[in-house]
């Protein structure tokens, strides 16, 4: 997230007076014994939309500050419009846009009405452009809705407030003021947030600290696939992710999102590996794709599209110390199919593997999957929750898997259907899950 430097600071008499804004105290409260807390779970309300409900945590907690952020046209909207119809079968909802005309919103959602088979637009979803908060938080007064939805608060400014909407001081200031109704009337609003051409949200650092949830949607506006993944949660698990297919009816849930990124694969094609990643809790199959090229005049590239380009300046850089596989002179390129980006250490034995396969023309085992960190002397470090990534491989009918030694410790729970493979080295691994050269073979 960047600050703009270049803001002018608002005024002495400006600032006092947004400071009376979101100052005050929320509730009445008093010292208590911790052992004396309720500790019932916060209720949760359902979305309408398991995926979005699974990145949640489970549901929406009423009184919570959500904020949603990606790239423009990526379907943040979208989204929101259709858990807003959802929501509003039986809750007051006020949807509030600062970027859009009510024919604009309304096309949409009659779009969205008719491909997806409903019948009408909910009576309880009620519509107010405007981009001035206190107007806003007056309607809010009068209507009393169970949720609100910003859109977007880059758009919000309150009167006070000398600066421009979008500024550093309307966005956190607009941001307080939502947290504030939010706490003291227990309603849930969600806020779409823009973002830089850095892909960070656009607006103060504080604005994240603000809120509840940070989720974002990510994908390729090219591509039919989104995931919405969740960076921050307090009333549930980080590094969650739901996935999604951009149809005409709207985002709609993928079930089996391992299947979709499975699908387009070509079997005993050199320069392919699976990996078992794990986004939050859940476990995904993921096409790792490798290619290298000897490289003519110049220094040789590496291109990750998906990857950490440091991580894969260290496989290939073990690869040539350690494994004696030449990528001096090649360009290396390396691309996780479907979009998805992946962080965690555990894929470096896909990469690598199919790094090598492509070099070496030879096709990794097509029913097998890799999973383990790759370390620097060529040793292969263990990975978390090894027995849910086994089982899930193990329903997509994998048929073996390679791991870190260090992982043997849980053998009892892998599934009884796969051939575990434990490897010591990178080395061991790469003999195991590599067939005899495709040219040779034909």
């Amino acid at each position: 997230m960047v600050e703009e430097v270049n803001e002018e600071l608002p005024s002495l008499s400006t600032r006092s007076r947004s400071r009376v804004l979101t100052t005050g105290s929320l509730t009445d409260a008093v010292p208590q014994r911790l052992k004396d807390v309720d500790e019932k779970a916060e209720p949760r309300i359902e979305t309408g939309i398991s995926e979005l409900s699974q990145v949640l945590g489970g549901g929406i907690v009423p009184g919570s500050v959500i904020l949603i952020s990606g790239d423009p046209g990526i379907g943040k909207s979208t989204l929101l419009l259709q858990t807003a119809m959802n929501i509003a079968q039986e809750r007051t909802l006020l949807y509030v846009s600062g970027e859009e005309s009510e024919r604009q919103i309304k096309m949409r959602a009659a779009r969205l009405i008719e491909a997806g088979g409903r019948t009408e637009i909910p009576d309880k979803l009620l519509l107010l452009t405007e981009t001035s908060l206190n107007h806003i938080l007056h309607h809010v007064k009068e209507i009393q809705p169970d949720f609100l939805i910003i859109d977007s608060i880059q758009t919000m400014q309150l009167d006070e407030i000398e600066s421009t909407a979008g500024s550093i001081t309307q966005v956190r200031e607009c941001a307080g003021k939502l947290r504030e109704l939010a706490k003291m009337n227990n309603i849930t609003v969600f806020m779409i947030g823009h973002v830089t051409k850095e892909g960070n949200i656009a607006g103060p650092r504080i604005l994240e600290h603000i809120v509840d949830t940070v989720l974002y949607l990510e994908g390729d506006r090219f591509m039919s696939l989104r995931l919405l993944r969740s960076v921050k949660n307090r009333y549930g698990a980080t590094s969650e992710v739901g996935v999604f297919e951009m149809l005409e009816e709207g985002l709609v849930e993928v079930k089996n999102p391992s299947e979709v990124f499975l699908a387009e694969r070509m079997v005993n094609a050199p320069g392919s590996a699976i990996v078992v990643t794990m986004e939050g809790t859940r476990p995904l199959l993921v096409e790792i794709q490798g290619l290298t090229n000897p490289v003519g005049l110049g220094n040789p590239r590496r291109t990750p599209i998906g990857v950490d380009i440091n991580r894969l300046f260290l496989i290939t850089a073990v690869l040539t110390r350690r494994i004696g596989v030449r990528l001096g002179e090649q360009d290396v390129f390396v691309n996780v199919v479907g979009g998805m980006r992946i962080a965690e250490p555990a894929a470096d034995l896909a990469i690598a593997a199919a790094i090598v396969s492509s070099a070496k023309n030879q096709p990794v085992r097509a029913d097998a999957v890799l999973i383990g960190e790759v370390g620097l002397s060529g040793e292969l470090r263990g990975a978390n929750k090894i027995t849910a990534r086994l089982n899930e491989a193990a329903k997509l009918g994998f048929t073996m898997a390679v791991i870190p030694r260090v992982n043997q410790k849980t053998r009892e729970s892998f599934p009884k259907t796969m051939q575990v493979i434990e490897a010591r080295s990178l080395r061991e691994a790469l003999k195991a899950v590599l067939l005899p050269d495709k040219d040779s073979s034909q």
